[in-house]
């Protein structure tokens, strides 16, 4: 047995603080919440998991995922997720069973709030996590309390049973497709919730200190269902005052209600994980969407060096939105149509009809785009037009209204949601929409690396989900973010923002060779899952592929290089060169580890592997031959891949072997010999 005790308070972590450009590609993982991490595997009895981020992550039965995470959250009016810091932390961990205490603090501006967590795991088998807390400030929340996160596949369409507050249990089923009601149907007011792992085998929850009911977190790409406390119908927000004290607890037990239970045979499945990853090609083909950037509005006209890297990346379109609220618009189109013209680049256009009280108004509105659009003879990809009645999506007087002012343009006139398939959910677009559109980011409820990791499954799930209601529709992703762009939930207004602090949609992780593996993952799932078209970030600055040559404003919590391009540039040129070609789908034994994306293109294939992980992960790679080159972006040469692209492009190495070792969150492009 081994003991860990840390009793000095605030961040223990050395990669929580920020860190100079070096070690933000090595070690990217930001978090707004304190972290201490037990390395290896915890067990209790026939379960193994990890402890990490202030909760426990990744509990398995033998190779069964049963629970993705149980955590600890505070969400402010705008569902905001609180940070905190822990302290006075304590563990006793030995090889059947393990102990973890420790006090959270949780603060942000008029929000304190603080708990003290206990976590046990027994040698039965048996986990208990719960807090005892306590406001410390008088402040408006919309939920305190613990959130258990169930793996999507292994629960989509996995027997449940509810036990309700009542006393009363019913048979359910957790949704094989995406749940757009909230609670999902038979998840509410659970006292306890029990899903089959296999058959005979169940692992049974059991909730106290509040009623939980559970959401379809894949609405906001969350690889996970998601029970917590504190049923939506109830009023929010709700003001908690100082001095009020909250518990709440969470048990885990696995009911093995076979015959003659293997137990033993899965304790030994579980032991000895391995650091090699298996890559295969597995047959089906889908052709690679129309790839694209959003258009910068933190940087100047870009020069002539950035112009010939964008030009690089044989980009399809640049998304450019204009708001009727906002009186620059007119401005902003303009220059973003010249920037367009010299890369070459057709423009997504994003109309927003978002300041109107009466039906005139929006017409006028619309008439002056089109007769600025034919003057200015600017190539259009499509029109998306979200509102007048719901801001963050459209509606079919919107869509009527922009076919009939700027339908004689000839390009598709679609719609759906700004934000999150959630919205989309909420108001689907009638069948006169050209296309079906929606964005995507990662951070709507977690913020750490092996969390975001985890999205792309999800995002898969979103354009199977969608094409099934909309079949016959060209599907659009835009844009594509590692951030929210904004609160399409919020309940009041954002605080402002202080000096010297980041703007809310920005990450340092943009810059990362992290935020350029996730970026292949995506491209990997939104290719295979059939999207049509998918734009990506921004072209320069804060949430973009590259660095303007003034650099950052903020290099001590935002550190690039100026004129630099981003590890995710390369990721983008590399399937830039493919652009028309098609995606053939491979295979991962592990991948939220390794990630891979095969491509065609005439006689040129290409495979890219990418390491999502903070370890070095070798790559095994099977019925898959013909390597010739291969260039490897890690921790080891990034610096010169973002400042000389055109160099680093150009070196390679030839390899013919079926293994690959690869360093955190690094990036291996293969080329075969032409077939």
């Amino acid at each position: 047995m081994w003991l860990l005790h840390c009793r000095k308070p605030g961040p223990v972590d050395e990669h929580t603080s920020g860190p100079p450009v070096s070690a933000e590609l090595i070690h990217p993982d930001i978090r707004t919440q304190m972290s201490i991490t037990i390395p290896g595997n915890l067990r209790a009895g026939p379960f193994t998991l990890r402890f990490d981020c202030g909760g426990l992550r990744y509990i398995k039965w033998g190779e069964h995922e049963v629970i993705r995470r149980i955590y600890f959250a505070v969400r402010d009016r705008n569902w905001g997720t609180i940070p905190f810091e822990i302290s006075d932390f304590e563990s006793e961990i030995s090889e059947a069973d393990f102990s973890i205490r420790y006090n959270c603090n949780f603060r942000m501006k008029e929000i304190y709030f603080f708990s003290r967590m206990e976590i046990t795991g027994d040698s039965d088998g048996s986990i208990r996590i719960s807090f005892e807390g306590e406001a410390r400030s008088t402040f408006l929340r919309n939920r305190i309390g613990l959130c258990v996160l169930h793996p999507i596949r292994e629960c989509a369409g996995a027997k449940a049973r509810a036990t309700y507050a009542t006393g009363i249990t019913a048979e359910i089923t957790f949704p094989r497709s995406i749940a757009s009601e909230q609670p999902v149907r038979g998840f509410y007011d659970l006292a306890g919730l029990a899903h089959e792992v296999e058959p005979g085998v169940w692992a049974e929850l059991q909730f106290e200190g509040d009623l939980f009911e559970m959401e379809d977190q894949r609405n906001w790409i969350d690889a996970s269902f998601k029970t917590y406390g504190t049923p939506l119908r109830l009023p929010f927000p709700m003001e908690i005052k100082a001095g009020t004290r909250l518990r709440q607890e969470v048990r885990l037990r696995l009911l093995d209600q076979r015959p003659n239970p293997r137990m033993k045979s899965v304790l030994k499945q579980s032991k000895g994980a391995t650091e090699t990853v298996t890559v295969r090609f597995v047959g089906d083909r889908t052709k690679i969407p129309s790839i694209g950037l959003g258009a910068s509005l933190e940087s100047d006209v870009p020069d002539e060096l950035s112009i010939q890297r964008l030009l690089a990346l044989k980009l399809s379109h640049v998304r450019v939105d204009v708001r009727a609220s906002d009186a620059k618009s007119s401005v902003l189109l303009t220059e973003q149509s010249s920037d367009a013209a010299i890369l070459g680049h057709v423009i997504e256009l994003a109309v927003h009809l978002d300041n109107f009280d009466d039906w005139e108004s929006p017409a006028a509105f619309l008439d002056a785009l089109g007769d600025q659009l034919r003057n200015l003879q600017t190539p259009l990809a499509r029109i998306l037009v979200f509102g007048p009645e719901m801001v963050h999506s459209s509606s079919e007087q919107g869509l009527v209204l922009a076919r009939k002012h700027l339908g004689a343009l000839g390009v598709p006139i679609g719609g759906g949601s700004n934000a999150d398939l959630y919205q989309l959910n909420l108001r689907l677009p009638s069948a006169s929409a050209d296309f079906i559109c929606w964005s995507m980011n990662p951070q709507v409820h977690a913020f750490d690396n092996c969390s975001i990791a985890e999205t792309p499954e999800a995002a898969a799930q979103q354009v199977l989900s969608v094409r099934t209601s909309f079949p016959d529709k060209p599907l659009v992703v835009s844009p594509v973010t590692l951030k929210p762009r904004f609160n399409a939930v919020a309940t009041g207004p954002e605080r402002d923002i202080l000096k010297g602090e980041l703007p809310p949609q920005v990450d340092p992780r943009q810059v990362s060779l992290f935020a350029a593996a996730w970026t292949v993952a995506m491209l990997k799932a939104l290719a295979g899952s059939g999207a049509n078209s998918v734009t990506f970030f921004e072209t320069i600055g804060w949430c973009g592929v590259m660095e303007a040559i003034s650099g950052s404003i903020l290099p001590e919590k935002y550190p690039s290089i100026p004129g630099a391009v981003f590890p995710v540039y390369h990721v983008l040129a590399d399937v830039g060169e493919f652009a028309g070609g098609e995606v053939l789908s491979t295979e991962s034994s592990d991948p939220l580890t390794i990630v891979s994306l095969l491509m065609q293109s005439g006689k040129r294939r290409r495979l890219i592997l990418a390491n999502l992980s903070n370890q070095t992960r070798v790559a095994r790679i099977q019925n898959l031959e013909g390597f010739m080159q291969a260039r490897i972006m890690d921790e080891s040469n990034a610096r010169v891949a973002m400042t000389s692209p055109e160099e680093f492009r150009r070196s390679s190495i030839s390899f013919q072997r079926t293994e690959l070792a690869l360093g955190p969150h690094a990036i291996a492009t293969l080329d075969f010999k032409e077939i």
